[in-house]
């Protein structure tokens, strides 16, 4: 056997029957090096895994492979024979540090175990658990006092199975911190069974069925903000919030998720002119004084907002949706059938829905899945259908036009305060680079090309709406447009998690996740021929973790077999 020892190599002959002891006996006697400091790792491969311990078994050790791989059989040994002067400073291993430490420093975040279908609940999860404001106020959580008040036939409180499960979804994460390895999230599944007996189905063959990740997402919120109302959950979760910014929020999954929407409701059958005619029992007939319809505004409350993929109801009028913000756009708009008070009977309406409070964090849920009608079938009534068509997305996203009225008026002022900054830095810069060399010298030529009447108008336009928007952020304090928004914000949202599922197959196919990874060090390259930033990214395939890019996350838009984008999750771009 050859042992590496810094610059020396020394060759000797393994005697088993001594052990690990009498191994690094004669290792400190060829040496000097103590026993007690010494650390032996195998260079050849068959031999044992990691740093050896003192009571492993050599005679468990298949020599003749070994040799077959390397001869002779090679060992590396770390370890100093010199006196120490200063402070001992003990090597330590990964292999010898406790679960909690050396998950620490392990690249690779954590793994969740399958137990049965359960990658719809371990994708959603591993999405969720980087969202930090949600991971503050769970560490906090504590279930409510009224625990068994409302009792289910178990015998249980649905309370009390409301803060079991809050609890044990706490209890997972740390258990996901704490460790490098896979966790099974045995109690967690258990728990979801209790609060959401429809995900305990099985199937024909006895095992779980596979369940749909954004009905446990939807499910999981719904508790969540009934477990964490009122201002101290919130507090929990946000270092420092106000009332005023939260805008109606009640609790900590609202402050933030929620997308406060606002509702416009306008009557198609009606309009403002009295020379406009109306149908009346086939008859046209002159109404001198048409009414106008006044519209119907109102507000709701969202966790999450819908990418339509199929287009519009009529077939006449179906838009081609190949980009996540036609289908946002195309989910927010739409025509019903509604009561007019000025035509006593039923019309048509257009609705149209704003956001009117941004959340730090949303969710876009694309419609893959639809219900099919199966008349001439014996078995079932219908059957759910995946969408396959690819729809794009990018690393970021721009809110500005599903905002309502009064949202974008801030958001203007913010925008066009970052544009001025933007333009005088670029201006000092041009300003220094003049009148530190001329053109002849190198320096930047100016563009000095006359603009044309039409260009010199619409920058005008766009001046006085600068000028008017910097006027108003130095007049006026700008309201809050959402909870634990920055000052700075201009409505710009960054990808940061996917839940994607593979498979044509609704009911089964399978859920992985990825989240971005951190980027302490901010350097980050292009993907090629793009401005998009490629970022580290990880993929959870249940137990499985694995290093990605942005360029693979971004080809998750569909059109194939492959994992296709299910959740989109966004937070505020840093």
């Amino acid at each position: 056997m050859s042992v590496k020892w810094g610059k020396e190599t020394v060759s000797l002959t393994m005697i088993v029957d001594g052990g690990v002891k009498g191994l690094k006996a004669e290792l400190e006697e060829r040496t000097g090096v103590p026993s007690d400091r010494m650390k032996l790792m195998p260079k050849s491969k068959g031999l044992w895994k990691g740093v050896l311990k003192d009571d492993f078994d050599l005679g468990s050790i298949d020599f003749n492979a070994a040799l077959q791989k390397a001869n002779p059989i090679c060992v590396l040994m770390m370890g100093s024979a010199a006196k120490l002067t200063g402070p001992k400073t003990k090597t330590v291993f990964i292999e010898d540090l406790p679960p909690e430490e050396a998950a620490k420093h392990v690249a690779e975040p954590s793994g969740l175990v399958n137990l049965g279908n359960t990658c719809y609940l371990n994708s959603v999860l591993q999405c969720l658990r980087a969202v930090p404001s949600l991971r503050k106020g769970l560490a906090n959580y504590t279930p409510s006092s009224s625990s068994g008040d409302q009792m289910m036939a178990s015998g249980v409180g649905v309370n009390q199975t409301n803060g079991i499960f809050m609890s044990s979804l706490r209890d997972l994460y740390n258990s996901l911190d704490r460790t490098a390895d896979a966790v099974p999230p045995s109690n967690f599944v258990r728990a979801t069974h209790m609060a959401f007996p429809q995900f305990a189905q099985i199937g024909q063959h006895g095992q779980p069925q596979q369940q749909d990740a954004e009905e446990f997402f939807s499910g999981l919120l719904t508790l969540a903000a009934n477990e964490t109302k009122g201002m101290d959950s919130i507090k929990k979760g946000f270092a420092s919030v106000s009332e005023k910014e939260l805008n109606g929020a009640e609790n900590l999954i609202d402050a933030v998720f929620g997308l406060k929407m606002e509702e416009t409701l306008t009557c198609d059958e009606t309009t403002p002119s009295g020379d406009d005619k109306m149908q009346v029992d086939g008859e046209a007939k002159k109404e001198e004084s048409l009414a106008i319809e006044p519209a119907v505004k109102s507000y709701d409350l969202h966790r999450k907002l819908v990418c339509n993929i199929q287009g519009g109801a009529d077939a006449s009028s179906q838009t081609n949706v190949t980009h996540i913000v036609e289908g946002i756009e195309l989910s927010l708009s739409g025509k019903i059938e509604k009561h007019s008070d000025v035509l006593g009977r039923n019309a048509i309406w257009t609705r149209k829905q704003r956001i009117a409070r941004l959340p730090p964090v949303f969710c876009v849920q694309f419609g893959r899945f639809y219900w099919k009608q199966t008349p001439d079938s014996q078995d079932h009534a219908g059957v759910k259908c995946k969408v396959m068509k690819p729809v794009a997305f990018s690393g970021t996203i721009d809110v500005y036009d599903f905002c309502s009225e009064d949202v974008q008026k801030v958001l203007k002022v913010v925008r066009a305060k970052a544009l001025a900054e933007e333009e005088d830095r670029i201006n000092k810069r041009l300003k220094g680079q003049a009148e530190g060399k001329t053109e002849e010298e190198g320096g930047d030529k100016m563009d000095t090309e006359e603009a044309t009447p039409a260009e010199s108008k619409e920058s005008t336009e766009e001046d006085d709406e600068l000028q008017a928007a910097l006027k108003m952020s130095m007049e006026e304090e700008l309201p809050p447009v959402g909870p634990g928004l920055p000052e700075n914000f201009q409505g710009i949202y960054e990808l940061f998690a996917v839940v994607t599922h593979k498979g044509r197959d609704a009911d089964g196919g399978h859920y992985m996740g990825w989240v971005k990874a951190d980027n302490p060090d901010g350097k980050v390259q292009k993907i090629a021929d793009t401005d998009e930033d490629n970022e580290d990214w990880f993929v959870f395939d249940d137990d499985e973790v694995s290093p990605c890019k942005t360029e693979d996350v971004l080809k998750l838009k569909g059109g194939g077999d492959w994992h296709m984008s299910y959740l989109n999750f966004y937070r505020v771009k840093k």
